[in-house]
């Protein structure tokens, strides 16, 4: 058998299927479209469930993938194992209502034997224990004796994800050898050890179940297979496991060189160098698909990965930023199977980096917290960390648990773990309680679910603003019907429409939809799966029937105003990438007839020069009034025109591609307007920060750019109107204020010194000798932080050498400060220590430097105790 690669192998799978006439696709997104039961794609299965519950038609009833998944159930396993991953490639044929149990069987035996050359005698299939039609098939057809046909139970061989479609499987293993085994007599399939590994699982879904043990038989029967593309390179390569087929081995290898460790000689490095391989992979590919890190949602998990795999380089003795130096190889070794990889390598690394930038601060300040919380554990006596700061540190600044295990175990100290699986806990049931019901599709349940899937609309509004067509479904809000009347609100479906749907970032149009003696309000436009197109509304007037013929007429002036914006949008896109740099992608957008939302990926605050010149070059295109074109081609020919396609994006066979002269080129399903002059100005109104290396511009066209002078000249006049002068005389006006309200505060400060120095009155026959050092602890009413430093420096100047403590109350609030001079801090005194320990009679917390630190408090009541506890606190610090 020869060892072939992981790249060899995809395509040799793929290949295979194609020529049983399977259409084969490319991988779907790691972002789950329409399924909010997933935050990320973890099967091959996962992106096709519309077509196998038949909510959508499949482009053909056999189809081949290969697809990127991300598992993290096992996280925290991830390293300490040979066999844990996060990220894997699943290898799938799949059969819609086509084929069925003997061609899956016969096709996966011709491939491991024939096409990979596995030997027949080390290949062990399972079946469900029931299923006597897979075993006659193993056994009578493929000639498989039957003591190497093992029958096992539900848990094992029957696929089933609460209700839906469901049925029982045929696994395939194969035996090793005796040298991955355990040696044990009765070592057989099943086995927990390394031996017979499982590499193929054929899916028979052939029922449908209510989720309580009850099947009906469906009459579409489907195939959906699955098998690993990393375990299959484990056996065909005959290496120790996942982490050693070629791949991932070049990947494990940099992470040896760039940590200068060597695998295989120590347990525990062998766990960082598994954990950082692995989780690089998945954060490679997640940017890739488009997520961002944040605090939430599958931004979280890229995050929590990424963190870990820096941890563990840490943990390695790396020095430097390594993930971006490690993503280049991921990149270099899987380019051939995802050509997405390359294209966005510049903004792939240059994330990496930031991120990694980000938690090397955030890690240093995790450091500092833990060691506040060893220091109270010292002052209150006790050895264990509480479960809560635990989960602060997890929670805040990621510091995994076993990180803070570990830097305490040091120290002699331990954790409470179960107070910090509580407080995971809570997190958990938290984050699950705000989630959506879902049905078995993972989409919200609504009254579309009830419409026949092979329903379909035709959107016919490039060209057209009014249009006749047939009405083949209609909805009220909980139920399809025949008819809707006057004062019913629902949603009607028909054959064509020129009316746009929310999509792409372009919000829906409005309008109507009429016959002769009936008026319905369209308020919103929806898609929904199979290609349907929804005008969801109110009967304003009459009534409308099934199969009725109708008008259907969108706000033309709507309409107009949002190609304006959309159209601005796309030379906003190439304006951006043309002064910020070719890593600018679009990371969302919302057009709508009033604004453009435009969120894009840069690393800065663009500066006011950036944003001029952006402005400058998209209305230097306006002006140049460009033709809008628009031509229909394949994904493969608009990629070597150049145009631009989406983030994450999911695209069909065909696509439009939108171009404006030879300035702009992007895959767009949107409306725009036929020339850019009929944009006729475009205004940038703010640029902001929505998630770490992602930007967001909000802009405004047309009367949008006049509207907003017209508000910006009413402000302007009521300002000038207040500082009783002219527009053109404000600037002059607002200077001279300026300085009159710094000459007030000037004087204002002088009378607030005059008065706290009244207050406290001649204090230095209050000073007293603490081991030589002078102290002078004084109690001063109603005065604020700014003046108690004032009063501080001045006490300090009068006292030469020593310690000054000064105490305020305000209202129900406690100003404390602590100074100390050169000679007082040689003795041992530390402003901040001090503070720090004073400041707990008041009800406050703070602290600063050895030479000067304030705090606040809420116990005024206090204040006594603070003036009389400062000679013995000071003693304790002086040598």
């Amino acid at each position: 058998m020869k060892a072939y690669g992981v790249n060899e192998l995809r395509k040799m799978y793929l290949d295979f299927f194609e020529s049983k006439d399977h259409l084969k696709m490319n991988s779907f997104s790691l972002v789950p479209q329409n399924d909010k039961s997933l935050l990320l794609i973890n099967s091959g299965m996962a992106p096709l469930k519309p077509y196998f519950t038949g909510q959508e038609i499949p482009p053909r009833n056999r189809i081949t993938t290969c697809q990127k998944c991300i598992r993290t159930g096992d996280i925290e396993n991830v390293g300490k194992t040979a066999r844990h991953g996060t990220f894997f490639e699943m290898l799938g044929n799949f059969s819609f209502g086509d084929y069925f149990k003997t061609e899956a069987i016969h096709w996966s035996w011709e491939f491991l034997t024939e096409v990979v050359g596995l030997e027949a005698n080390r290949l062990y299939p399972s079946v469900y224990l029931d299923d006597d039609e897979a075993f006659d098939i193993w056994n009578k057809e493929i000639g498989i004796p039957a003591e190497n046909i093992f029958r096992f139970g539900k848990e094992d061989n029957f696929w089933e994800h609460g209700a839906g479609p469901c049925g029982p499987c045929s696994e395939i293993y194969y035996d090793r050898g005796e040298k991955y085994g355990c040696k044990k007599p009765d070592c057989t399939v099943g086995c927990e050890c390394d031996r017979y590994i499982e590499v193929w699982n054929n899916v028979f879904t052939q029922f449908e179940g209510d989720g309580n043990g009850n099947y009906t038989e469906l009459s579409n029967k489907n195939i959906d297979t699955g098998m690993g593309l990393e375990r299959l390179a484990t056996v065909v390569q005959d290496v120790d496991s996942i982490f050693d087929v070629d791949t991932i081995k070049a990947l494990r290898d940099k992470v040896c060189e760039v940590a200068g460790v060597a695998y295989k000689k120590d347990a525990k490095i062998d766990v960082s160098i598994r954990l950082i391989t692995d989780h690089i992979r998945s954060v490679t590919f997640m940017i890739s698909d488009g997520i961002i890190p944040s605090n939430e949602g599958r931004g979280y998990v890229l995050r929590r990965l990424l963190r870990r795999a820096a941890r563990h380089g840490r943990l390695l003795g790396i020095k430097d930023r390594f993930l971006a130096t490690l993503s280049t190889t991921v990149i270099k070794e899987s380019k051939d199977g995802y050509p997405e990889l390359e294209e966005k390598k510049d903004y792939i690394l240059k994330l990496l980096t930031i991120e990694e930038d980000n938690f090397n601060k955030t890690i240093d300040q995790g450091l500092t917290i833990l060691s506040e919380l060893e220091d109270t554990m010292v002052k209150d006596g006790t050895k264990t960390l509480s479960g809560e700061d635990a989960f602060k540190l997890y929670d805040t600044y990621g510091f995994p648990l076993d990180l803070t295990k570990e830097i305490l175990e040091e120290k002699g100290f331990k954790v409470d773990e179960e107070g910090f699986q509580k407080a995971m806990k809570v997190q958990r049931e938290t984050a699950r309680s705000a989630r959506a019901v879902t049905n078995y599709m993972g989409t919200d349940e609504t009254v579309y679910q009830q419409l026949d899937p092979v329903l379909t609309s035709a959107f016919v509004g490039y060209d057209k603003v009014s249009h006749s067509s047939k009405i083949m479904a209609l909805t009220t809000e909980s139920e399809v019907t025949e008819e809707l009347i006057a004062g019913q609100s629902g949603t009607i479906f028909t054959e064509e429409t020129p009316f746009y749907a929310t999509s792409g970032g372009q919000a829906a149009d409005t309008g109507i939809i009429t016959t002769v003696d009936a008026e319905f309000e369209v308020e919103d436009t929806i898609k929904l799966q199979g290609g349907k197109i929804g005008h969801v509304g109110k009967v304003t007037r009459g009534l409308f029937k099934l199969s009725e013929k109708v008008n259907l007429s969108i706000d033309v002036n709507r309409r107009l105003a949002t190609g304006k914006n959309h159209s601005a949008t796309h030379l906003l896109q190439k304006a951006l990438r043309l002064v910020l740099g070719s890593h600018v992608e679009q990371a969302g957008s919302l057009v709508t007839n009033e604004r453009l939302r435009f969120d894009f990926t840069h690393f800065s605050a663009l500066t006011k020069e950036e944003i001029q010149r952006v402005e400058e070059i998209v209305n230097a295109e306006i002006a140049e009034a460009l033709p809008v074109h628009t031509d229909i081609m394949t994904i493969e020919e608009a990629k070597k025109t150049g145009a631009m396609a989406l983030f994450g994006e999911k695209y069909g066979d065909n696509v439009r591609v939108v171009s404006m002269g030879g300035f702009s080129k992007e895959l767009c399903g949107g409306t725009h307007v036929s020339n850019t002059g009929n944009i006729l100005v475009f205004k940038i109104v703010s640029e902001t920060g929505v998630a770490a290396g992602v930007r967001r511009i909000e802009a405004l066209t047309a009367v949008g750019v006049f509207a907003y002078y017209n508000e910006l000249e009413k402000e302007l006049n009521l300002a000038a109107k207040a500082a009783k002068t002219e527009p053109v005389n404000l600037t002059k006006k607002i200077e001279a204020f300026q300085e009159e309200i710094k000459a007030l505060l000037s004087e204002n400060e002088k009378l607030k010194n005059k008065l706290a120095k009244d207050a406290l009155g001649d204090v230095m026959n209050q000073v007293t000798e603490v081991k030589g050092v002078k102290l002078l602890a004084a109690k001063v009413p109603d005065v604020d932080m700014n003046g108690l430093r004032n009063l501080g420096d001045q006490l300090k100047d009068k006292l030469g050498d020593g310690v000054v403590i000064l105490a305020s109350a305000m209202a129900d609030k406690v100003n404390l400060i602590a100074m100390a001079t050169d000679t007082a801090m040689a003795k041992g005194a530390h402003a901040g220590n001090l503070i720090k320990e004073l400041a707990v009679l008041v009800g406050g917390g703070g602290g600063g430097r050895p030479n000067m630190a304030q705090a606040g408090g809420k116990n005024p009541a206090g204040i006594d105790a603070v003036v009389e506890k400062a000679p013995k606190t000071l003693e304790n610090q002086l040598k």
